[in-house]
């Protein structure tokens, strides 16, 4: 395996390839503002909106619950 060339191949994946990277296990937590709120957002790798929550507590326990790996995206 030519590690050099792996390298250079991951610096050119497509968002189509990164969003299946984990197999649909990934989801990322970050903070955001609605309705003048701070709460948090979960969002699936291919950067579907799956939930907003009131902390990042809760949002990693509801990752791990469904059996998804929480990522922190700031």
């Amino acid at each position: 395996m030519n590690i050099e060339n792996n390298d250079a191949n991951i610096r050119h994946i497509t968002p189509e390839a990164l969003a299946a990277l984990g197999g649909g296990a990934l989801v990322y937590i970050k903070p955001v503002e609605v309705d003048g709120k701070q709460v948090v957002a979960v969002h699936g790798a291919d950067g579907s909106p799956l939930a907003l929550v009131a902390n990042r507590e809760l949002a990693f326990a509801a990752a791990v619950q469904y059996e998804m790996q929480p990522l922190s995206v700031h």
